[in-house]
């Protein structure tokens, strides 16, 4: 209850009028002049006190009620280790040697191998390179390569470098809700990753157009020159949450939020 409340709750009692004076003229005008006089200057003096009390530097003992209320600083600020800044081939690198980096690392690898990015040669292999164990390279640039070829381009509806036809806007985004690390050791995680993806050709008249899937990748990672890097990967579908019944947006607003709207990097 506040202190307005606790005031209108309390009962008042009103004393009879005696000629204006409430006391009913048992009191003496003098008398209560000197008395009242001596309240205020005591209240005036305490007011003081109080202020200069309040002002006190030092300790935290001259700290007010209202300070006590205020959150330290410790508990509004970010948690977990310091988020990377390196960036190789526009991918962040240098993660912490821990299970926090094993899990952003596999967050941030997820994403771009989930990207647009793959559907060209040359990028796709930029982003094999950087990511992938140097013992692991050859083996995934080939898988990969065997995955996005020339005949799934143009079943998808692509361009052979990967690009989307004149009037038309290809979205493949992975975007991570969450990681999970099921083992770890100094030189091995394998982190696995729920994801929501988005994929399609975005325009008139597509017959792929973009839809959204729930999956989880599985990436089994290794230290190597200072940083996690992908030895494997794989994918299975879901969780997969229930469909909103949000309304299905037209293709020109997909096509201006994919263009409008930038992608995340995920490290803590």
């Amino acid at each position: 209850m506040s202190l307005g409340d606790d005031r209108e709750g309390q009962t008042r009692t009103r004393l009879p009028d005696a000629g204006g004076d409430v006391y009913g003229g048992a009191r003496r005008g003098g008398r209560s002049s000197s008395r009242s006089m001596i309240t205020i200057v005591g209240v005036v003096v305490l007011l003081i006190a109080a202020i200069a009390f309040a002002n006190r530097g030092g300790d935290g003992s001259g700290a007010s009620a209202g300070d006590e209320n205020k959150p330290d600083a410790s508990s509004t600020a970010a948690t977990g280790t310091r988020p990377v800044k390196g960036k190789s081939a526009g991918i962040p690198g240098g993660y912490a040697h821990d299970e926090q980096g094993a899990q952003s690392a596999a967050a941030n690898y997820a994403t771009v191998l989930g990207s647009d990015g793959m559907f060209n040669t040359s990028r796709r292999h930029d982003i094999v390179q950087t990511i992938a164990a140097p013992n692991a390279a050859s083996r995934l640039q080939s898988g990969f390569d065997q995955d996005y070829s020339a005949d799934l381009l143009k079943r998808i509806g692509l361009n052979d470098d990967g690009s989307a036809p004149t009037g038309k806007t290809f979205v493949s985004r992975t975007l991570p809700a969450g990681t999970k690390v099921t083992s770890f050791s100094a030189d091995t995680a394998t982190v696995e990753v729920w994801c929501n993806g988005l994929f399609g050709l975005a325009g008139d008249a597509s017959t792929n157009p973009v839809t959204s899937s729930w999956f989880t990748v599985t990436m089994k990672l290794s230290w190597s020159g200072g940083d996690w890097k992908v030895s494997e990967s794989s994918q299975k579908t879901g969780p997969t949450p229930v469909t909103g019944d949000n309304p299905v947006s037209g293709s020109e607003e997909i096509s201006k939020a994919v263009q409008e709207f930038g992608g995340f990097t995920y490290a803590r």
